[in-house]
């Protein structure tokens, strides 16, 4: 149950993280109007959305345990649902600390800096909200940041403050004097609305089961067709086999038709019989044979004695089967006999 409750925890946060992310690039590509809050005082704020004032620029918004009041309060309310909130702290709420490292550390500027937490600042990197300015190259292979940080629970007060107006998300920045007479601002901190990750929580965790419940299915219906085709495959190995049995033991039609093959009179044979003992003046028109049953039609000077001529030469039971006729235009007899072959008396090949 130990190492269940591991995995279970671990694809929990797994889901959390990626629920966090979708959320940040959500809220960085979409189109959501963005407020300004700047605090002038500290936990006196005014507000600004986008490019123009809120209409009452000289009124502040304080920052009161229980949330934001005062006169501009209610603008704050209307103009951030659904927005998101950039909230500028003032540099005094911030330890700042320059950070000397070489240039190739600009590639690892997060894990350098977050190591660092705890040695240029009061906290470490778990209970501080903080960031870095851009690096500037100082000498050859050296560049210089400088990290500002501030207590973790005062800066995310700030920002749920704003979350429980209605934003979608808040980020919090603070200005640090730059070079010459510019600010460069630095941000610490960023969070989105619970609800907005719960929702892209949800379908994650509704995508994931879904492609689950899919990929049982489809295997539970390859095994099924897979067992059909092995049954199938193994009736077809049951024909071939019964198909491929000796031939003495062959069954039903199959042993009838060999034995039809062996047995049966051949015609050529029967026909090359004929040819030897009929007489010069017969000639046959047409020859028949039907299982062991011949028959001749054809015209000879003398029709009776071709019946003895068939008895003597192993032919049984010759007769005539239509009545023999003479053509006063034609020499000789019509006639139409019948008779029996001898197996013994037609040679196999």
């Amino acid at each position: 149950m130990t190492g269940l409750s591991t995995v279970a925890e671990g694809f929990s946060c797994w889901i959390d993280t990626v629920a966090g992310v979708a959320a940040t690039w959500r809220g960085r590509l979409g189109s959501r109007r963005v407020v300004v809050l700047t605090e002038v005082e500290k936990g006196e704020f005014t507000l600004s959305d986008g490019h123009q004032d809120s209409g009452a620029p000289e009124e502040r918004i304080k920052l009161a345990p229980g949330g934001m009041v005062g006169p501009a309060a209610d603008d704050l309310a209307s103009i951030s649902f659904g927005s998101h909130v950039e909230l500028v702290l003032r540099p005094a709420r911030f330890v700042s600390q320059p950070l000397d490292l070489p240039s190739r550390a600009n590639e690892f500027l997060d894990g350098v800096v977050r190591a660092q937490i705890d040695r240029l600042t009061p906290w470490n990197a778990s209970e501080a909200a903080f960031g870095w300015s851009d690096p500037v190259e100082t000498v050859a292979g050296r560049i210089e940041v400088t990290v500002v940080a501030a207590p973790l629970a005062s800066v995310a007060a700030c920002a749920q403050a704003i979350i429980g107006l209605g934003a979608q998300s808040v980020s919090v920045f603070t200005d640090m004097a730059g070079p010459g007479a510019h600010n460069v601002r630095i941000k610490v901190f960023e969070q989105e609305a619970c609800g907005e990750i719960g929702k892209i929580r949800r379908a994650l965790l509704y995508s994931f089961f879904g492609a689950a419940i899919a990929a049982a299915g489809a295997m539970a219906s390859a095994g099924a067709i897979n067992a059909h085709l092995d049954a199938q495959a193994e009736e077809l190995s049951r024909k071939i086999a019964a198909a491929h049995v000796a031939p003495g033991s062959v069954p039903g039609s199959i042993a009838a038709a060999q034995h039809y093959k062996h047995d049966a009179p051949s015609s050529i044979l029967i026909l090359e019989k004929l040819s030897r003992i009929l007489p010069d003046h017969t000639y046959v028109t047409e020859f028949q044979v039907d299982g062991n049953k011949i028959k001749l039609v054809g015209v000879t000077r003398d029709a009776p004695s071709l019946i003895a001529l068939l008895e003597q030469s192993g032919f049984a039971r010759a007769s005539f089967f239509a009545p023999t006729t003479r053509s006063p235009a034609a020499p000789g007899e019509h006639f139409n006999i019948e008779a029996l072959v001898q197996l013994s008396t037609v040679p196999r090949s």
